[in-house]
């Protein structure tokens, strides 16, 4: 599941939220949200979300507000994410947001409370 620097690679992410009853033990809180996404639980993923207070707990916040339709509050968490709404697909953007806290998760430190 995981690389040789020991990071949590896309592939091995999407495949366990398909088949895994829990998310990979050491995710930030806003990978944790994300994976409960992809198993369409946007409720365990909004607390996930709202328990990482930096920049990319909000946008992994605004996306699931995107997702959820109230644009007005997402683009209050894009801002506190310091980023754009994007124009692209609701899957297209879970996969960016994903591909890039996957490739620097090994760094943040930040564990996720609520499973």
């Amino acid at each position: 599941m995981r690389n040789d620097l020991g990071m949590v690679t896309f592939d091995a992410f999407r495949a366990s939220a398909r088949a895994d009853a829990e998310p990979p033990a050491g995710l930030s809180c806003a990978l944790t949200a994300l994976w409960y996404d992809a198993r369409s639980d946007w409720a365990r993923a909004h607390d996930c979300a709202q328990e990482d207070p930096g920049r990319d707990g909000s946008w992994v916040h605004a996306y699931l507000h995107r997702k959820e339709g109230d644009l007005a509050n997402a683009r209050g968490w894009y801002a506190r994410a310091g980023r754009q709404m994007p124009e692209d697909s609701l899957l297209g953007e879970w996969e960016a947001i994903t591909r890039e806290l996957l490739g620097r998760d090994g760094d943040s430190g930040v564990g996720c409370l609520s499973p």
